[in-house]
């Protein structure tokens, strides 16, 4: 198969969608590459190196979409991007359509096939393409939580972990997933008073053993939310609903029984944020203020660290996409588990969470690849 990689475009983004090291397995199994100019440059990697490996530079993304049969990419396609996509292409990449309809209706005119890396399965029913950047995404919460409270930012003036003699801040974690579990690890690193909020007792049982008792676990309530949320110095939104909108936990008006110049990090913002008064911000300008909160909702996080996050994506997607490469749609009818990845198909939503999200029709993703459920 011919695989295309587009340089990234959206703001802030460095991630590359293949590697070099990606890269040569490509071509080692038999897949021909288009590599455009400048694709690994946030991750240090020139042309060069793409070269060395058997890839193709080609000069524009226009060439890399015209010629390849599938798009490996890091984040959602920008609209200059998804109207070159055409029908019989398919499209690996993170999608996040739930809050985004102009996204999902651009697919849909394109007829391509759109493969997410956030609704992939494994056999326990994890997200194993999502993982790797939640991970990544969880421990820079915490250091954008240190930043924002820093006095010169809006912040309250606290050191996360205090000093001797002094109280350290206090950090709440809405949701014990992949992303709050490493938050947490962070923050009560950095020595934070760290409070850790799920709807699963037995995900708080597991906590608090993995942390040895040095975190606080409570229950999902408002209640508990509430109460929390007037005692926290920073708190981290880390809940996933996979392929659907995150829900909305803390309200506009939660904020004013809030401390003043607390902060609210929403790693929730891919899929449409936890907190009401969320909007997306960029690296460049990653924070804002509301009722005296400052908000910190950078959309692509991981795009800090482009280096440690591409090498962790690639690790996971790369089984994937070879298979993907070798097989094409056959692919996914062999693997349930990649199947759960495809959102779109040929005009068609195929992913229930995304279609309820959007309110549009559902087709089965068989039924739409023209096969039957057995």
């Amino acid at each position: 198969m011919l695989v295309g990689v587009p340089r990234e475009i959206k703001a802030n983004e460095y991630r590359v969608g293949l590697t070099p090291g990606s890269a040569r397995e490509y071509v080692a199994n038999g897949h021909q590459l288009v590599v455009e100019t400048g694709a690994g440059a946030g991750i240090g990697a020139g042309d060069d190196a793409y070269a060395a490996v058997g890839a193709t530079i080609v000069a524009s993304a226009g060439e890399v979409f015209q010629r390849a049969q599938m798009i490996v990419k890091v984040k959602e396609p920008q609209p200059s991007e998804w109207v070159q996509l055409r029908a019989g292409q398919i499209l690996f990449t993170y999608l996040h359509l739930a809050p985004d309809p102009a996204q999902a209706k651009g697919l849909l005119d394109s007829g391509c096939t759109a493969i997410a890396y956030e609704t992939v399965t494994d056999r326990s029913g994890a997200l194993p393409l999502l993982a790797p950047m939640s991970e990544v995404a969880g421990r820079l919460s915490i250091e954008a939580a240190g930043s924002a409270l820093r006095r010169h930012s809006g912040g309250r003036g606290l050191l996360l972990g205090g000093v001797p003699g002094v109280k350290a801040a206090r950090v709440l974690i809405i949701g014990g997933g992949v992303v709050g579990t490493h938050a947490a690890r962070m923050a009560v690193g950095l020595g934070a008073e760290v409070t850790i909020i799920d709807r699963s007792v037995a995900r708080l049982r597991q906590l608090d053993e993995l942390f040895s008792g040095r975190v606080r676990t409570r229950m999902s309530t408002i209640g508990n939310i509430e109460e929390e949320l007037a005692e926290a110095d920073a708190t981290v939104g880390a809940v996933l609903v996979p392929g659907a909108s995150a829900p909305r936990l803390v309200s506009r008006a939660s904020l004013s029984k809030m401390k003043p110049g607390a902060v609210l990090i929403d790693v929730a913002i891919d899929q449409g944020g936890c907190f009401e008064t969320s909007t997306p911000t960029t690296h460049e300008n990653p924070t804002y203020e509301v009722d005296g909160i400052i908000h910190y909702c950078v959309a692509n996080m991981p795009g800090a660290v482009p280096m440690t996050s591409s090498e962790a994506l690639n690790n996971a997607t790369l089984p994937f996409g070879l298979a993907l490469a070798a097989r094409g749609l056959e692919a996914l009818s062999h693997d349930p588990h990649l199947l759960e990845g495809l959102n779109i198909h040929a005009g068609q939503v195929t992913n229930l969470a995304v279609a309820r999200a959007l309110n549009r029709p559902y087709v089965p993703a068989l039924q739409s690849l023209g096969q039957i459920a057995v």
